[in-house]
């Protein structure tokens, strides 16, 4: 058997040797770790959907601006809040069957902002 390879701690400057950017420092934070608000994201649109999808309903929140993370969690909670399946694609997430009104007031529960769309 082969040896494994052991992970060498560099400390925290991520294995950069030589930087070319005049204004760069050493000591700068990411712009990653900065928290995500419900304050942030758009307006979400809830709609009905029933394209290519054989005529099955499938009930649409669009709109959603936050890490793709949160977009998964929602969905999930989603899912569990309504108790059928469902995903997410594309920056979209899909629930099975026509579930506006439980989708809405649970996205309004949560501090989002909802608008419905279509009929």
């Amino acid at each position: 058997m082969g040896k494994r390879k052991q992970s060498r701690n560099r400390g925290d400057n991520d294995g950069m040797v030589y930087s070319t950017n005049p204004g760069y420092t050493w000591d700068a934070e990411d712009d990653d770790d900065e928290p995500w608000s419900v304050d942030l994201c758009a307006t979400l649109y809830v709609s009905l959907d029933r394209k290519q999808r054989a005529g099955k309903p499938v009930t649409l929140v669009e709109g959603f601006d936050g890490p793709a993370s949160e977009l998964l969690m929602l969905g999930k909670a989603l899912k569990q809040q309504c108790g059928v399946g469902g995903a997410v694609k594309e920056g979209c997430i899909l629930v099975q069957g026509d579930h506006r009104d439980k989708v809405v007031a649970h996205l309004d529960s949560l501090g989002y902002q909802t608008k419905r769309k279509g009929g």
